[in-house]
């Protein structure tokens, strides 16, 4: 059997993993703590919507028209 200590890409590709995980948990750590600061944002401002209705009657001239 081997020796660990004579393997060094072994132990680079734990250091590697072990790494990205403390960056994944710190970067999760920030964005929890920033969302709960921030003041909670409207992303899109409500307008007021103006709708229009035509009612067409079968007496009415558009629709003697198409028929």
């Amino acid at each position: 059997m081997s020796d660990w200590t004579s393997l060094w890409y072994v132990w680079l590709i734990l250091l590697t993993v072990v790494l990205l995980l403390l960056c994944g948990v710190s970067a999760s750590c920030i964005k929890f703590c920033c969302r709960k600061k921030r003041l909670p944002v409207e992303t899109f401002p409500r307008h007021p919507c103006d709708l229009a209705g035509i009612g067409i009657d079968s007496d009415s001239t558009a629709h003697s028209t198409v028929t």
